[in-house]
C-alpha cells in the first residue's frame, strides 16, 4: 500500500483514533484494541488485551476486508470473547472502496447503537466501531459467531434454501427479528436520537437507489431476459419462466420507470410503514439455534445500509432469495406475523393488505433497479451455460455470484407471476395519468 495512505484516521463517533487497514490494526496490536474496547465501553480501565493469539484473514462477500482475530485478557471478566470478527471496508486505491466504504458509516452507528441497554434483538456484541467520514474509513470488531457449535447452526449461504429442513421456522424466526427491531424503534424506545443516529426524509429519494436504465437500456434489458428465457427455459421454471408471461411482463414493467418516482414517494409517505429496519436480511445475513425449549431463535448480521425504510421494502430483502414455492405457500402468514410481532413490539397496528400493496410497488421498484441485469451475469460467469442441467448443477451450484443472481432473478418474476404486480401497477397508474 502506498505510503501516502494514513496509518490511522480519527474516529467521527468515539472521537479514538483507528487503523483503517489489516495491517495496520495488526501494527498496533493490543495498545489500540486496548484503547479501542475501553473506548467503546467493553473493557474495564483496569483491564487490558495482552495478546493476539490468531490473526488470519478471511475471504468472504466483497463489500471489504474481514478478520478473524483471537486475543487474551489479563483479567478474563465475563461477558468478554476472545474470538472476535473484525471488517473494514476495501482497501485504499481499490477501484470499488469509493461505492462500498460509505455503505459502512450506518452500520458502525448501528454497531455503536446495539450497546445500549435493553437492545431487543440479538446481534453480535459490538466491541469497537468507528468511521471517518473524510477517508471513508470504518472499523467494526464484534464477536465471532461459533457457527455449528452447541445449539448453533452451520452457516446457511445464500439461495441454498432447498438444503433447508425447517425453511418456516428459519423464516418466522427472522421475521419474528425484524418485527421487534421495527417495532421497538416505532415505541420510542430507542430515545430521542434515532434521527440523528438514522435519518429519514420522506420527501427525499436517494439518487443513488434510482433504476439506473433510460427507457431505451430497459428495453434492452428486457430483450435479453426474453432471450435468455428461450434459450435456458430449464433454468427459468414455473409458470413465470413461460413466455406468455414473460411477454406481459415486459409490457408492463416499463410502468415502473415511469412511476418510479411517485411508488418511492408512496413507500416512503406510509409513516406507520417506515421504520428502522435491516434491508437484506437473507439467510446468510443471520445465524440461527435452537432455546431450551426448542424454539429456532435467529441473530442479525451484515447491516451495512441499515436505515429507515417502508418494512415491505425489508421483507422483500428478508425474502428475495427463498424458495419460490415456499414463498407462494407461506408469504402470506409470514406477513401476518410480521403485522402481529410490530404491533407487539410497540409498533402501530398496520393493514394487513396494504402491507401486502407495498410490498407489490417494492419488489416491482427493487427488481427492475437491481435484478435485470442477471441473464448476462449468468452467462458472463458461466460461459458453458448450455451444458448446466439444472440450478442444483455443480457448475452452477458452486458459483455463488451466478447462482445468486438466478436465484434472485426467479424469485423476482415468480412474485410478479404470483402477486400479480402488473395488476397492481396498472392500479397505481391509473389516477397519476
Amino acid at each position: 500500500m502506498p505510503s501516502d495512505y494514513p496509518d490511522s484516521v480519527l474516529g467521527d463517533n468515539l472521537g479514538l483514533p483507528f487503523p483503517p487497514t489489516i495491517e495496520r490494526l495488526l501494527e498496533q496490536g493490543v495498545e489500540f484494541l486496548t484503547a479501542a474496547f475501553q473506548a467503546a465501553g467493553v473493557l474495564a480501565a483496569d483491564n487490558r488485551i495482552t495478546s493476539i493469539t490468531e490473526a488470519t484473514e478471511f475471504f468472504g462477500g466483497g463489500m471489504g476486508r474481514k478478520l478473524l482475530l483471537s486475543v487474551t485478557y489479563e483479567n478474563a471478566a465475563a461477558g468478554l470473547r476472545n474470538d472476535l470478527f473484525v471488517k473494514f471496508p476495501r482497501d485504499f486505491g481499490d477501484p470499488l472502496r469509493e461505492l462500498f466504504g460509505p455503505l459502512m458509516e450506518s452500520e458502525v452507528r448501528f454497531a455503536l447503537l446495539s450497546r445500549r441497554e435493553g437492545f431487543p434483538i440479538t446481534v453480535p456484541q459490538c466491541y469497537f466501531a468507528d468511521y471517518n467520514k473524510a477517508t471513508t474509513s470504518g472499523i467494526q470488531i464484534t464477536e465471532r459467531i461459533a457457527y455449528g457449535r452447541g445449539r448453533i447452526e452451520r452457516c446457511h449461504d445464500k439461495c441454498l434454501d432447498y438444503e433447508l429442513s425447517d425453511p418456516l421456522g428459519h423464516y418466522r424466526a427472522l421475521t419474528v427479528a425484524m418485527a421487534r427491531l421495527a417495532g421497538f424503534h416505532k415505541a420510542g424506545k430507542f430515545g430521542h436520537d434515532m434521527e440523528k443516529l438514522f435519518p429519514f426524509d420522506p420527501e427525499k429519494i436517494d439518487a443513488g437507489s434510482r433504476i439506473p436504465y433510460t427507457p431505451d437500456q430497459l428495453q434492452s434489458k428486457l430483450q435479453k431476459l426474453l432471450s435468455f428465457a428461450r434459450a435456458q427455459p430449464r433454468l427459468l421454471p414455473g409458470p413465470s419462466g413461460s413466455q406468455a408471461f414473460l411477454n406481459r411482463f415486459v409490457e408492463d414493467a416499463p410502468l415502473v420507470l415511469r412511476h418510479e418516482v411517485a411508488i418511492r414517494s408512496y413507500l416512503n409517505e406510509k409513516a406507520d410503514y417506515v421504520a428502522l429496519c435491516h434491508w437484506n436480511m437473507n439467510l446468510d445475513n443471520a445465524w440461527f439455534w435452537t432455546d431450551e425449549r426448542g424454539g429456532l431463535q435467529a441473530g442479525l448480521l451484515d447491516w451495512g445500509s441499515v436505515g429507515q425504510m417502508n418494512v415491505a421494502q425489508a421483507f422483500y430483502g428478508m425474502t428475495c432469495s427463498a424458495e419460490t414455492d415456499f414463498l407462494n405457500t407461506h408469504g402470506r402468514d409470514l406477513m401476518a406475523l410480521f403485522v402481529q410481532e410490530y404491533r407487539l413490539s410497540g409498533g402501530p397496528l398496520i393493514d394487513i393488505d396494504e402491507l401486502a400493496f407495498l410490498y407489490k410497488l417494492s419488489v416491482a421498484v427493487l427488481g427492475i433497479a437491481w435484478i435485470l441485469d442477471a441473464p448476462s451475469l449468468v452467462e458472463a460467469q458461466i460461459p458453458d451455460l448450455n451444458a448446466v442441467e439444472d440450478r442444483y448443477d455443480p457448475k452452477l451450484k458452486n458459483n455463488f455470484l451466478a447462482r445468486a443472481q438466478l436465484q434472485i432473478l426467479v424469485v423476482f418474476l415468480n412474485t410478479w407471476w404470483s402477486d400479480d404486480i402488473g395488476r397492481a401497477l396498472r392500479e397505481f397508474a391509473e389516477p397519476r395519468q
